[in-house]
């Protein structure tokens, strides 16, 4: 084997849908452990847990974190500390102040941190930031509705504290809103819907701006049936742009336009090659800052109870 030798922490869902598949198409890794509780990979070594990984495994270059946000801290500091490079599955961490700590311990281990924002990669996302970008936004409505059954189905942790509630795709929006804007986004407002026996929303409306000051207004929703609905409309003074299907076809009016081919996770992995063979430190903190702020100066509403 060559290339970058990596260990991912963490075999569920988004791991065995995205990551696996991702890692064995990009040139320059190679996976060589798992750590997981209830899960092994194949044709690697297996370990219980990332303590035992680094010890058994004591070859890794960098460590991939898949876990629920509320473990990712700890185990993001015991593999940089260890000296490996570390990539972060999203939302980065459970708290900015954590995520900020991590930045500082990965440069004074001179290693490489990656926060992996997927949705950032989705195929029409560069063009339409590239096509926003010369002309003047006026408003941006975004709807990011979703059935949590069909993405999340036995996943408690989600509906705890730390786990983000329906900000866990939500993210990808704001992720999304602050590449395609050229300037900064601020909160202005948010109401959350909290189930009575939850401890994070099911659904959330926010209204922001741009520092231009053009109006943003936001819904998220996790008890969409049927289609699902991931869109993102930009109005400008050069007409109106929307992003659909999360990121990845883009329409100026009724028109379709060309996009790149749907390929996020392979691209994020070429990305944490490149910055990892410079040591160098790609985090983008506003996606969570902006949720952060929502659930600071939201006003909480009490819902029915959920039953998955």
């Amino acid at each position: 084997m060559s290339g970058l030798k990596l260990g991912l922490v963490g075999l569920g869902k988004i791991a065995r849908d995205q990551h696996l598949p991702a890692i064995a198409r990009t040139d320059g890794i190679d996976l060589v452990a798992v750590a997981s509780r209830n899960a092994k990979g194949e044709g690697v070594a297996n370990y219980a847990d990332l303590g035992a990984m680094l010890a058994g495994s004591p070859e890794l270059d960098a460590i991939v974190l898949c876990q629920p946000p509320q473990a990712r801290f700890e185990a993001a500091v015991t593999a940089i500390t260890a000296g490996k490079h570390v990539f972060l599955e999203k939302p980065p961490g459970a708290t900015v102040s954590e995520v900020e700590a991590l930045i500082a311990l990965a440069r004074k281990q001179s290693v490489s941190l990656f926060a992996s924002w997927h949705s950032r990669y989705a195929a029409a996302v560069a063009a339409a930031r590239d096509w926003i970008a010369q002309t003047t936004i006026r408003r941006i409505d975004i709807a990011w509705k979703e059935d949590v059954r069909h993405w999340h189905p036995g996943q408690p942790w989600i509906w705890q504290a730390g786990g983000f509630g329906v900000f866990d795709p939500g993210i990808n929006a704001l992720s999304i809103l602050t590449e395609i804007v050229p300037d900064r986004v601020s909160l202005l407002s948010a109401n959350l819907e909290v189930p009575s026996n939850c401890e994070a929303p099911i659904g959330a409306t926010l209204t922001m701006r741009t520092g231009s000051g053009a109006p943003i207004d936001t819904v998220f929703d996790w008890r969409q049936t049927g289609p699902q609905t991931w869109d993102i409309v930009v109005e400008t003074e050069a007409g109106t742009l929307r992003l659909a299907e999360g990121g990845n076809r883009w329409f100026l009016g009724d028109e379709e336009q060309q996009a790149d081919a749907e390929e996020e996770y392979p691209a994020m992995y070429r990305r944490f090659v490149d910055i990892a063979g410079r040591n160098e430190i790609d985090v983008d903190l506003a996606p969570l800052q902006l949720v952060a702020d929502a659930f600071l100066c939201g006003r909480h509403a009490a819902t029915e109870a959920f039953h998955d």
